[in-house]
C-alpha cells in the first residue's frame, strides 16, 4: 500500500504538481469502503513520502483537532518541515468522522466545542512555529514555556490551512489565523463563500489578498462525451446532489471548469482522484501545468 502511494506522490512530483496531499483518518472512508479497508497514518505517512520525493509540499486535508494535542501536532510538523527540507503545510479542521471516533476512543464533542478547539489549537500552532518558547492558557488546551527545537525550516513556520466552510465561526477562524482555506462545493457556492470569507477579513482588517482560497473536489479524466455521461451518471447515484461539485470530464472540459473556479475567486485547486492510477495522475498534471503553470 505504501509504495503504491509513493507511485502517485512521484508521478505527482514529475508531472508538476506543487503538493500532495494525504487524508487524516484512521478508518477508511465509506465511499472507499469504510472501517473494513485499510487506512494508513497520515503523519506517518508524509514522513516516508518525504524521503522519496524532493519539491511538492506535504500536508494532511485536513488534520483532526480531536485526534492530536496541538502542540504534539506542532511537533509533529515541524519535524515533517525539517525531514522534507521545508515543505510542510498545516492542514487543520475541526473533525466529523463520528464513526471513528467512537471505534477508537477519540472523544467527540459537539460542533461548537470543536471549533472552540480549533481555534485554541490554532494559536498554539502558530506560536510554536514562531516563538521560542511560547505560553498559552486556554479553555481546553494550554502550554508553558513550549520548546519547539529543532525549529522549523520555513521562515515564520509551515503555513497553514484550515479546512471548512462555515460561515459563521470556520470562515472567521481563516481570516484571524490561517493562511489557506480550502472549501468544497459547486461554483457558486465557492463564489458565495469566498465573498463571507473577504467580510470577515475586511472587519478585522486583514488584506483577504493575503489567504489563499483552495478548492478541493474529486476529479476524473474521461475520453469522450459517453465516459464523462456515464461517469456523472454513476456519480449522481453515488454522491447525490454533492455530485455537481466534482470536476468529470475531458481534457478540454476539466480547463474549462477550472476557469470557471478561478473567476469565482479558487486561487488553488487540489484533486481527489480516487480512481485514477499514475498514468493519469501525470496527465492530469501536465495538462493543468501546460494551461495554468504551476
Amino acid at each position: 500500500m505504501f509504495d503504491s502511494v509513493v507511485e502517485l506522490a512521484t508521478a505527482a512530483e514529475d508531472a508538476g504538481y506543487e503538493s500532495v496531499w494525504v487524508m487524516d483518518h484512521f478508518f477508511q472512508l465509506p465511499p472507499l469502503g469504510g472501517p473494513a479497508q485499510p487506512m494508513l497514518e497520515s503523519y506517518t505517512l508524509l514522513g516516508g513520502v518525504a524521503a522519496r520525493t524532493s519539491r511538492v509540499k506535504l500536508g494532511a486535508l485536513v488534520t483532526g483537532v480531536t485526534y492530536r494535542n496541538p502542540a504534539h501536532l506542532a511537533k509533529i510538523v515541524t519535524t515533517l518541515d525539517v525531514i522534507s527540507g521545508g515543505r510542510a503545510v498545516l492542514g487543520l479542521g475541526a473533525a466529523w468522522y463520528d464513526v471513528e471516533h467512537e471505534g477508537l476512543g477519540f472523544p467527540f464533542p459537539p460542533a461548537p466545542e470543536r471549533l472552540s478547539r480549533l481555534e485554541e489549537a490554532l494559536q498554539i500552532c502558530r506560536a510554536m512555529f514562531t516563538e521560542e518558547a511560547p505560553t498559552f492558557v486556554g479553555r481546553y488546551y494550554s502550554i508553558h514555556d513550549a520548546r519547539n527545537l529543532p525549529r522549523p525550516l520555513q521562515a515564520g513556520g509551515p503555513r497553514i490551512l484550515v479546512g471548512g466552510g462555515g460561515e459563521k465561526r470556520t470562515l472567521k477562524l481563516v481570516a484571524q489565523y490561517a493562511d489557506y482555506c480550502n472549501i468544497v462545493g459547486d461554483t457558486a457556492m465557492i463564489a458565495h463563500k469566498v465573498s463571507v470569507l473577504r467580510g470577515h477579513c475586511d472587519a478585522i482588517g486583514r488584506d483577504p489578498a493575503e489567504v489563499t482560497v483552495s478548492r478541493l473536489s474529486t476529479l476524473v479524466l474521461t475520453d469522450g462525451a459517453e465516459e464523462t455521461a456515464a461517469t456523472r451518471d454513476f456519480l449522481a447515484q453515488v454522491a447525490g446532489d454533492e455530485a455537481s461539485a466534482y470536476n468529470v470530464g475531458t481534457e478540454e472540459e476539466l480547463v474549462a471548469q477550472v476557469e470557471e473556479l478561478g473567476e469565482a475567486g479558487v486561487d488553488y485547486c487540489i484533486f481527489n482522484m480516487p480512481t485514477s492510477d499514475a498514468g493519469k495522475v501525470r496527465r492530469v498534471g501536465e495538462l493543468m501545468v501546460n494551461r495554468f503553470g504551476r
